[in-house]
């Protein structure tokens, strides 16, 4: 008979925590989920922890709370919880401006910037659990999708308006371009990584951008009207290396070109 997982789930109630959540489960793993800033009990063992707790849009206007789910919270269950493992969710926002997005690269940051207070802080988490001696795996995810994405997500706002209005307007350039995951691809892939012997850094992404030149063909052949603000500016962030969860587990991920419609149709039910 074999042995029952045990997962424990820190921001389980986030968007990619509840897929996580919902996939371990139909696979039979046991599921715990802590409720936020509830401290690890110190002769309780936890499992496979998967820390999915942070602010992605609101990161800007709640800074100090960025810094504390990112760093302070995470070094509580570092230094006091008794796990098999720690995954810890960080992001391919901090290959900004790096002249290679492997794994292994050194990174750039300006903390004059107020953009890179979230990349200093996944950084200062990443780095607070590859020094403390634990068995921990780092999951930098690229731009996630899926159905009931934040609300203040780009492609969810994109494909609300479309939606709801029939008319979209694009505040970046049509060139602009960054690399998508679908969810259930993160959910199948953190598993395999808090499963696997290696520990380190995994990028988990399609490995491909999309631009929004790309979106807004796909939304124009639907009957949307799509326009883009004049001057808008081109944001193009790196292609994202891949190799390594390619070669560990033979990983191929969903085209978000291709799930296009049916996220269109969930938007459209959802009015």
């Amino acid at each position: 008979m074999s042995k029952v997982l045990h997962a424990t789930l820190i921001g389980g109630h986030g968007f990619v925590g509840r897929h996580l959540d919902a996939h371990l489960r139909s696979t039979g793993w046991l599921c715990d989920l802590i409720a936020r800033n509830d401290m690890p009990i110190l002769d309780r063992h936890y499992g496979h922890v998967f820390y999915c707790a942070g602010l992605t849009a609101d990161f800007r206007q709640r800074p100090f709370d960025t810094v504390e789910a990112h760093v302070s919270y995470l070094a509580h269950w570092l230094q006091a919880a008794k796990f098999d493992s720690l995954t810890y969710l960080s992001s391919t926002r901090v290959y900004a401006n790096a002249s290679s997005t492997a794994e292994t690269s050194t990174l750039l940051v300006n903390p004059e910037l107020a953009g890179d207070l979230y990349n200093l802080s996944k950084l200062m988490g990443e780095s607070l659990c590859l020094q403390s001696g634990r068995p921990v795996k780092i999951a930098r995810l690229s731009n996630v999708y899926g159905e009931q994405m934040p609300s203040q997500n780009f492609l969810s706002e994109i494909l609300s308006a479309a939606a709801r209005l029939k008319t979209v307007e694009f505040f970046t350039a049509p060139e602009s371009e960054k690399d998508y995951i679908s969810v259930k691809d993160v959910a199948l892939a953190l598993p395999r990584i808090a499963l696997v012997g290696e520990s380190g850094i995994f990028n988990l992404a399609s490995g491909k951008n999309i631009s929004n030149q790309m979106i807004a063909d796909f939304l124009t052949k639907s009957g949307v009207i799509c326009a883009f603000q004049p001057n808008a500016p081109a944001i193009k962030f790196p292609r994202i290396e891949t190799k390594k969860v390619e070669s560990l587990f033979g990983m191929k991920t969903c085209d978000l070109v291709q799930d296009l419609p049916s996220l269109l149709q969930h938007y459209g039910e959802a009015l």
